[in-house]
C-alpha cells in the first residue's frame, strides 16, 4: 500500500480582502448512485435514458400497500465503498423517514439513515502535487433513495414527472470541513470518483447525475481553522452557506471561488452571512440563494416502520474486504516501485481504472517504462485527438505489446514502429505478420549497413571533413544512410559505423 504518513500539507488557499485576508472551510455532501441493476427498495430497473416511468415498480410509485424489501447487493456496495475509505462500517444501522412533499416524490418522504449509517468515519488522501496531499476525513456515509425528476420544458402550462429514477441508491457522502481551496474541493470529487470506479460501486458519471455535490462554503481568518481542530468549535469557522447539487468540478470551483469573496465583501460590509441553500448560476457564474435556514423544511425525522433495523455480521464485511480490488494509491505506488515509472507517468496511467487495465495488460512481461511511453504518449495522445478512450482504441492492448516485442527484438526500429502503429491503427492486423509481409523488418545484416556507409561518405568527401572537425555533423551521415535504407538499417549499428569510419 502507498504509504501517505509523509506528505506536506497544501496552504490554504487566501484571498486578500479590503481589511485583511482570508481562508475558505469546505466540507462536501456527495451524493453518488450505486452501481446496481435494481433500485435500494424494489426490482426495477436502473438504466438511464429509459422511455420516462417505464423504470418504475409499485413500491417505487407509492401504491397502497406495497412495502420496501431491501437490496442486498446495494448494502454491499456502500459497505465495499466504506472500506475502500479505511472507514468504520456500523454493523448496526437504520432507515429513517425524511419527510417533504414535492411531486417528483410519490412517497411524501424519503427513506434515507439519519441516525445510524451503514458507513462510519474514514479518509481520504487528495493528491495536490508531487509529495503534497490533504488528508480529508469522512464523517459518514449513508444510503438513500432518490427522488423523480420534475420537468418543467415540455409544455408552457403543465410541468412533468418522471419516476424512473424514484428509489434509485444513493450513496451519501459526507466530509468534514478539512478542504481549504476550490482546487482541493474539485481534487477530493475526482478522488473520491477515481476510488468508487476501481471499487466498481458508483460510474462517476456526472453528465447523468450519478455523481453530484452539495459544497458548503464559508471563510474565516488565519489562524480559526487552527482553533477550530484544536476545540472542535465550529462558531470560529464563520456561518456556512451550502451550494446545491453540482455536477462538474470546473463549477465547483468557480461556484467556491464566487461564494467566498461574495461572503467577504458581506463581512468587510459590516454585514453577516445568513446561512441558507444557495443555487449556482454557470451562466453568470455566481450563486444565488435558494431558501434561508429559516425557511428550510422540519424534515420530522422517525425510524421507518415498515424496515427493520440493517443487522450485518462481521464475517461477511471480511468477505467483501478480501474480494477488494487494488485501489488507485496502491497501484500508482507499485508502478512507481516494480516498473520503474515516475510519480507522473504512474499518476497519468492511474487515473482511470480502464486506463490503468490496458497498461498492465501491455506491460505484463514487457519493460515497464517502455510500454508506459508507449501508452501515455502514442496511445493516449492518438485517443485524445481522435476523441475516443481505452475501451473504443482501435489498437488492443496485445497489439500494442506485439509492436513493442518487436522492438526489443531488434526486429524494428523506433521509427518503423510508429509507422507500424499507424498501420495497425488503421487497418487491424498482427503487428509481426504486418512486418514480415511487407517487408518492415530492421537491417541488423552489418555488411550491408557497411556498404550504405561506406557509399554516403565516399560520395561525400567535403561533408566528411565537415564532420571531422565538429563530431556532432556526425549525425547528418546517420540520417542520409538511414534514408538510403528506407529507415530499415539499424540505428545503433549506423551510428557506431559511422563514428568508425569517421575517425571520431
Amino acid at each position: 500500500m502507498l504509504d501517505h504518513l509523509e506528505f506536506a500539507t497544501p496552504e490554504p488557499k487566501r484571498i486578500a480582502g479590503a481589511t485583511s485576508d482570508w481562508e475558505l472551510v469546505i466540507g462536501l455532501e456527495v451524493h453518488a448512485q450505486v452501481s446496481s441493476n435494481a433500485k435500494l427498495f424494489s426490482g426495477a430497473s436502473t438504466t438511464f435514458g429509459a422511455e420516462p416511468n417505464s423504470n418504475v415498480a409499485f413500491v417505487d410509485a407509492a401504491m397502497p400497500g406495497m412495502l420496501p424489501v431491501i437490496n442486498e447487493f446495494c448494502v454491499a456496495q456502500a459497505v465495499k465503498t466504506g472500506l475502500g475509505l479505511k472507514a468504520a462500517i456500523n454493523l448496526f444501522s437504520a432507515f429513517d423517514r425524511k419527510n417533504y412533499f414535492y411531486p417528483d416524490l410519490p412517497q411524501g418522504y424519503q427513506i434515507s439513515q439519519l441516525y445510524h449509517p451503514i458507513v462510519g468515519e474514514g479518509e481520504i488522501i487528495v493528491d495536490m502535487g508531487p509529495g503534497v496531499a490533504r488528508r480529508v476525513r469522512i464523517e459518514r456515509i449513508h444510503l438513500e433513495q432518490d427522488a423523480g425528476k420534475s420537468i418543467h420544458d415540455m409544455d408552457p402550462n403543465m410541468s412533468f414527472v418522471d419516476f424512473n429514477r424514484t428509489g434509485v441508491a444513493l450513496m451519501e457522502i459526507v466530509s468534514r470541513p478539512d478542504i481549504r481551496g476550490p482546487e482541493e474541493a474539485a481534487a477530493y470529487v475526482s478522488k473520491l470518483r477515481q476510488i468508487m470506479r476501481y471499487l466498481g460501486t458508483c460510474d462517476g458519471n456526472m453528465q447523468n447525475g450519478n455523481l453530484r455535490a452539495d459544497v458548503n462554503v464559508s471563510v474565516c481568518k488565519p489562524g480559526d481553522y487552527e482553533r477550530f481542530m484544536e476545540t472542535g468549535d465550529f462558531g470560529v469557522l464563520g456561518t456556512r452557506c451550502e451550494i446545491k447539487n453540482m455536477n462538474s468540478l470546473r463549477f465547483i470551483q468557480q461556484a467556491i471561488e464566487y461564494e467566498a469573496r461574495r461572503q467577504i465583501g458581506i463581512i468587510e460590509d459590516g454585514g453577516k452571512i445568513v446561512q441558507e441553500t444557495r443555487l449556482y448560476d454557470p451562466d453568470k457564474g455566481e450563486t444565488r440563494s435558494m431558501r434561508s435556514k429559516e425557511e428550510a423544511h422540519d424534515y420530522r425525522y422517525f425510524p421507518d416502520p415498515d424496515l427493520l433495523p440493517l443487522e450485518i455480521e462481521q464475517a461477511w464485511v471480511d468477505q467483501i474486504g478480501a474480494a477488494m480490488p487494488e485501489l488507485p494509491d496502491a497501484k500508482k505506488a507499485r508502478f512507481v516501485k516494480e516498473m520503474g515509472l515516475s510519480e507522473y507517468d504512474a499518476g497519468v496511467l492511474t487515473a482511470e481504472v480502464e486506463n490503468a487495465d490496458y497498461f498492465e495488460a501491455v506491460a505484463g512481461g514487457r519493460d515497464g517504462k517502455m510500454a508506459a511511453n508507449w501508452v501515455i504518449n502514442e496511445l493516449f495522445g492518438r485517443l485524445n485527438k481522435e476523441g475516443l478512450t481505452v475501451e473504443t482504441s482501435p489498437i488492443s492492448a496485445a497489439q500494442l505489446g506485439g509492436i513493442i516485442d518487436l522492438i526489443a527484438k531488434g526486429d524494428i526500429s523506433g521509427k518503423i514502429a510508429k509507422d507500424l502503429f499507424e498501420i495497425v491503427w488503421t487497418e487491424g492486423g498482427e503487428p509481426a505478420e504486418i512486418v514480415e509481409a511487407r517487408g518492415m523488418k530492421q537491417v541488423t545484416d552489418l555488411g550491408a549497413i557497411e556498404a550504405a556507409v561506406d557509399e554516403i561518405i565516399a560520395a561525400n568527401p567535403a561533408q566528411v571533413e565537415k564532420a571531422k572537425a565538429n563530431p556532432k555533423l556526425a549525425g547528418w551521415f546517420v540520417g542520409q544512410v538511414l534514408k538510403a535504407t528506407g529507415g530499415k538499417a539499424n540505428p545503433a549499428a549506423v551510428n557506431e559505423l559511422v563514428a568508425k569510419k569517421l575517425g571520431l
